[in-house]
């Protein structure tokens, strides 16, 4: 045991100062989540020794709280995909991905997952994760069939469904219910459990990490029973740790925007130290500004059908798009008020299924007097609507593009739904920055040169996920697995020091 003081993740412990070292092991994970369950696999299968080192008394991490939706595809497509009727064409699930993250984009990286995708599907399938061949045609935020496929972003949205033929790449875990997450971190624990290679301590807080002279990463300090002790990592130490969507300080430095967020979507381990600690030697974080947040306006899918104003009576966004690039479109406007207007009937039962929890702000039997309602200028809402029900008579959205599939006439009486951020709706956020690595799960300094013996995957790195605008669901939990496997195999086969 060390008696070395308490330290920070900002300030690494060099190896020199190390009196012993009272572990030892090939490849240290910090964080058991997604991302380090599957970095563990990797690494023992490829014939390393693993300690998982996970500050909860359980595994799961932010994972396990998500539905676990996984998005994949390419290569002509997954069995799923396949036994549905779509033929999924990696070019395009590349430009799709590419649109998504738009100038952050790592092009390396996307091609990479992208290429790959369909193989990490095998990998799940082989480990276990079940997946049921069968499509849900409904749009929603979350499947609560066991349905295996759906539609999770803005495929058949514009201006992407324009650049990229539009499949559903949403895959589903085979349980009813929002329950995909908990079964599929019991599925990625197990087969933890079920490997003699891999060590797991819970309860065990990482500190902080521990460079040699040439600033090569050597191992790690933790903390267990409230004692410090000196990790060895041979290959290398992997940072699974998650974001830093608990970390109010953190936010409020990087991430301002996010402020306007209403409910944190992540665990109490979410507090950027693993960022924190990549950063102390010498990584680059990048993308840190970025994050996800979201206006969960459907279900009821009739919403879609209706239009989304400022306060100058404006539409601004075409409808049909997924929910987070709503929530990330809704921040940029320079709006007092930012409102959803729907008939009566495509109101439905919003208030027995809605997510989104916003308040109605105005109702009106004719346009004037929802406008009257609402404070807007004379006209402007009815000139709005005069051109949106035009359009939809005729098929085609002049002004925002929206797919004639959800273009339906807004007749009086209107309802109108105030989703304006911080004023009663349920805005979900959480963090995209992180350490930048290469596809490999290498983390990189801001010169893109390695930083010997340390990698990153999960929301510690920052990942092919870069904007809400352009975000799927299902692409976190992808991402999180994938680069957790291609970190574990890198480290793997690192020599030994």
């Amino acid at each position: 045991m060390s008696d070395m003081p308490k330290t920070n993740p900002s300030q690494p412990r060099k190896a020199s100062d190390v009196a012993q070292w009272d572990r030892e092991t090939d490849i240290a994970i910090v964080g058991f989540g997604g991302a380090g369950g599957c970095a563990a696999i990797e690494a023992a299968d490829a014939g390393s020794s693993v300690t998982i080192f996970e500050l909860a008394s359980a595994s799961g991490g932010s994972t396990a709280m998500s539905s676990a939706e996984i998005y994949m595809g390419g290569s002509g497509g997954t069995r799923v995909q396949q036994a549905c009727g779509f033929a999924d064409n990696t070019e395009d699930m590349f430009n799709y991905m590419m649109m998504c993250a738009g100038p952050q984009a790592d092009a390396e990286k996307i091609r990479d997952y992208c290429e790959n995708s369909r193989d990490h599907f095998q990998w799940l399938l082989d480990i276990g994760v079940p997946f049921k061949d069968s499509f849900h045609e409904e749009r929603a935020i979350m499947c609560l069939t066991d349905d295996g496929l759906l539609y999770t972003g803005s495929e058949k949205a514009y201006p992407f469904a324009q650049q990229a033929k539009p499949c559903p790449r949403g895959h589903n875990l085979y349980v009813e219910g929002d329950n995909g997450g908990p079964l599929f971190m019991k599925i990625v624990t197990d087969n933890v459990a079920q490997r003699d290679a891999i060590t797991v301590e819970y309860e065990t807080r990482a500190l902080t990490l521990i460079v040699d002279e040439q600033d090569r990463v050597m191992g790690l300090v933790i903390r267990q029973n409230q004692q410090e002790f000196n990790v060895r990592a041979h290959q290398g130490v992997i940072l699974c740790a998650g974001g830093f969507v608990m970390n109010e300080d953190m936010l409020a430095k990087y991430a301002p925007m996010l402020s306007a967020g209403t409910e944190p979507i992540g665990n109490p381990g979410d507090t950027g130290t693993g960022i924190l600690m990549g950063m102390s030697v010498g990584g680059a974080a990048i993308n840190m500004h970025e994050g996800f947040i979201s206006l969960p306006y459907y279900p009821p899918a009739s919403m879609t059908k209706g239009i989304v104003i400022n306060d100058k009576g404006q539409r601004f966004i075409n409808e049909d798009v997924y929910h987070g690039r709503l929530g990330a479109f809704a921040l940029r406007q320079l709006s007092d008020r930012i409102y959803f207007i729907v008939t009566v009937e495509q109101y439905g039962d919003y208030e027995r299924v809605s997510y989104l929890g916003a308040q109605v702000a105005g109702t009106g039997e004719t346009v004037e007097e929802l406008e009257q309602e609402l404070g807007l200028r004379q006209g402007t809402l009815q000139q709005t609507l005069r051109v949106y029900n035009e359009d939809c008579e005729r098929g085609q959205d002049s002004i925002c593009h929206k797919a004639a599939e959800w273009l339906e006439p807004l007749e009086p009486p209107l309802v109108a739904l105030d989703i304006t951020p911080g004023r009663g709706a349920f805005v979900p956020y959480f963090t995209l920055g992180g350490l930048d690595t290469l596809p490999s799960g290498e983390v990189v300094d801001p010169n893109r040169r390695i930083i010997p013996g340390l990698y990153a995957a999960g929301r510690t790195a920052c990942g092919v996920v870069r904007r809400a605008e352009g975000y799927s669901s299902g692409m976190s939990v992808g991402d999180a697995t994938y680069s957790g496997r291609r970190a574990g195999k890198q480290a793997a086969a690192a020599p030994r020091n």
